[in-house]
């Protein structure tokens, strides 16, 4: 979950909330875009630099007891830095996981992003169903047109009915959805 917050954009975006809010078009009617993200302390970039200057500590280190006669603390520490560099591997590919809501009046688009998926899905505004998460680990559900996505997985639980009640009223408000009736 990303912890970076939009200025109020309209009567529809929250000034509080722990996802960042934004309009995509230059009249400033159009569309809005929720970005989820993954709460994640250090980007792929700064990741790796942490790992190169472990490697030239651990290696010298290793290195100095190589030269007094502990020949296999270099081998050790070689396997260790391939461990921590797969396991930093696995982090970094995921650091940019995401969920993005874009609602551009008359169509509600969702994309998850999971490490190299990408998922998407089309949903018209005028038909959405929001879904209030039912218990504490559920997620928001969206649903028409016979199609179901779930959103909400970067957020903490108590988040999540904020946001559910945060794409109600951008539906009700926005001016081409604003005749949806299945809004719950």
């Amino acid at each position: 979950m990303s912890a970076s917050i939009a200025p109020p954009l309209g009567p529809w975006a929250g000034a509080s909330a722990p996802w960042r809010v934004g309009r995509l078009d230059a009249d400033g009617r159009g569309a809005v875009q929720w970005v989820l993200r993954r709460n994640c302390s250090m980007t792929p970039c700064q990741l790796l630099a942490v790992y190169l200057s472990l490697c030239a500590v651990s290696i010298a280190i290793a290195t100095m007891f190589w030269l007094h006669g502990a020949t296999v603390v270099l081998a050790f520490a070689g396997a260790e830095l391939l461990a921590v560099g797969i396991a930093l591997l696995c982090y970094a590919r995921h650091a940019g996981d995401r969920e993005t809501i874009t609602l551009d009046g008359h169509r509600l688009s969702v994309e998850h992003v999971c490490g190299s998926r990408v998922e998407r899905q089309e949903f018209g505004a005028a038909w959405l169903r929001v879904g209030a998460p039912k218990g504490h680990g559920s997620l928001v559900e969206l649903s028409a047109e016979g199609r179901t996505a779930r959103v909400g997985r970067y957020l903490r639980p108590e988040w999540r009915p904020a946001l559910a009640h945060e794409l109600r009223r951008t539906l009700v408000a926005m001016p081409v959805a604003g005749a949806a009736g299945d809004v719950q």
